[in-house]
């Protein structure tokens, strides 16, 4: 791998400044100076004491230093933030406006506006966990028959199906 690919994919995996985990791990290491006892610490910081028990111990034998964030494990994210926001737009915009049928998006579809605007190939089951993350619900469509007779289906739903939900 060369030199810039690397550098690269290090920037991208590399704790923020400060995050909140590193934030809650260096108040854990001041309090003690201030004479907290380490049950009172975990319950302020809504841990367990044997973590802030580890925190300090570690903290004691390596440096504070070793209290910040380190990089997350796994692959970094095709999908920028700049992507999902435009996503976000696609998806308001209806699947209408996009070339389908209905009014219903469904994890295909998105996969399909995902690939076209985006460039990027993911599976069905990935788009379901980015719509999870941008709260956007997928929906499955509504499966009727093209011809229906609504005037006795209204007729089934006021007078057979009262009789048949109390039996």
């Amino acid at each position: 791998m060369s030199q810039a690919k690397n550098k690269k994919r290090n920037q991208r995996t590399k704790p923020k400044a400060k995050d909140w985990r590193t934030e809650r791990r260096q108040r854990a290491w001041a309090l003690p100076k201030r004479g907290w006892k380490n049950i009172t610490i975990a319950r302020a910081l809504g841990v367990t004491k044997g973590a802030v028990s580890q925190w300090l111990s570690t903290a004691q034998e390596q440096g504070d230093a070793v209290l910040a964030g380190r990089p997350r494990p796994g692959r970094p994210a095709r999908l920028t933030s700049v992507q999902r926001q435009a996503l976000v737009r696609y998806l308001k915009q209806g699947p209408l406006a996009h070339g389908f049928r209905g009014e219903v998006w469904t994890c295909s579809r998105v996969k399909i506006v995902i690939h076209r605007y985006l460039t990027i190939d993911y599976s069905v089951s990935q788009v379901s966990r980015i719509l999870k993350q941008i709260d956007w619900t997928p929906q499955k469509p509504i499966r009727r028959q093209r011809v229906r007779d609504e005037a006795a289906i209204a007729h089934w739903r006021r007078y057979k199906w009262p009789g048949l939900k109390k039996g």
